[in-house]
């Protein structure tokens, strides 16, 4: 289970300490002009060090294609990717190595197989998503194509939440602040709670939200292959990710009569007059905007003592040491991104069947 897809596939490759991550992309048509500044530019959205709030951990994540694309552009055959590890501190996990870190995948690691990689969480590290944003960043050139745009936001960082609908803010904020939030003045609340859980060695979560415009209507396929339901798994394979909900999701304190969507005939077009449902409705694209959020859990590695046990039964305190993210909010919009852009195109690309691009 390391390949993401059906026929845009991603499979990646690569531990948090390891010599590089990488990975094969099959499946991409043929003809895509690939952007290899922009395609940096997303590794940058997601990589360490890039602000006094995510981890200080320095990486260049510079990508080296091997494979699939000529002339810059895509050629119809896999794309090798790899981005070599540079600035692992592996010596801050030795205490770790038989010890069963709390909230973490050390236990379930060791029981399944055995025998894990104890430095930096090894396979089961969020710097896995580098391989993914590489793929969702290809995917977002073929949409480009498409007229289809995706983009993601903090939306909650612990209580300090946006209140009003996606609508209503200006997406070209996003990027103007270090925790990705289109409301200024909430940026600034939720980067000062960020700092002061840090400042206590503690960590805290919140909330990406994901607006998808200009999908066209068909995408989906019934009855186990639902569009919101590859949209979720996606969503939910993100590290620290908890929670998934599309349109109007829990807030369910409404009437039929006040939620339902009603169609109407624009110029031959038709669309709905509002948009409770999420831009999906059974399962298949309708069209309209698809929105949905993420919950992302406080990251469970903290610099505070806890309770533990070792693999051989010891009761133990442990606190952990090395650089780590206080909030995963930030970097994890890009790869909100990119999971959404690589399922949107597999979607599409399962609807053209055998039809070109």
């Amino acid at each position: 289970m390391n390949t993401f897809g059906n026929i845009f596939r991603l499979t990646s490759y690569g531990e948090s300490h390891g010599v590089a991550i990488g990975g094969i992309i099959d499946g991409c048509p043929a003809g895509i002009t690939i952007d290899i500044g922009f395609i940096q530019s997303e590794l940058n959205r997601r990589k360490p060090g890039q602000s006094k709030i995510t981890t200080p951990r320095k990486e260049a994540d510079e990508v080296e294609f091997l494979s699939g694309i000529y002339e810059g552009q895509t050629t119809g055959t896999p794309i090798g990717f790899i981005i070599r590890n540079n600035n692992q501190h592996s010596s801050d996990y030795d205490n770790l190595k038989n010890v069963y870190r709390p909230s973490h995948a050390d236990y379930t690691y060791t029981q399944k197989y055995s025998i894990r990689d104890h430095r930096g969480g090894g396979r089961s590290s969020a710097r896995e998503t580098i391989a993914r944003c590489v793929g969702g960043a290809i995917a977002k050139l073929a949409l480009k194509q498409l007229n289809i745009e995706i983009t993601a936001y903090t939306s909650q960082v612990g209580h300090i939440k946006l209140e009003k609908p996606y609508t209503e803010y200006d997406s070209s904020l996003i990027e103007s602040t270090p925790v990705r939030c289109p409301d200024l003045e909430k940026s600034a609340k939720m980067i000062n709670l960020i700092e002061e859980v840090k400042s206590k060695g503690d960590t805290i979560g919140g909330v990406i939200s994901c607006v998808i415009k200009n999908t066209p209507v068909g995408l989906g396929e019934p009855v186990f292959g639902k569009l919101h339901a590859a949209l979720g798994s996606a969503m939910l394979s993100i590290n620290a990710v908890k929670g998934f909900e599309y349109g109007d999701g829990f807030d369910v304190n409404h009437r039929g009569s006040e939620v339902n969507d009603v169609f109407y005939n624009d110029n031959g077009t038709i669309k709905t007059r509002t948009n409770h449902s999420g831009g999906i409705q059974g399962g298949i694209s309708n069209g309209q905007d698809i929105y949905f959020r993420v919950a992302f859990k406080p990251v469970a590695t903290i610099l505070m003592h806890q309770d533990t046990i070792t693999g051989h039964g010891e009761q133990i305190d442990l606190k952990a040491r090395g650089r780590h993210d206080a909030c995963v909010l930030p970097r994890a919009v890009p790869i909100v991104e990119a999971m959404a852009a690589m399922t949107i195109l597999d979607y599409y690309l399962l609807s053209k069947k055998d039809k070109a691009f």
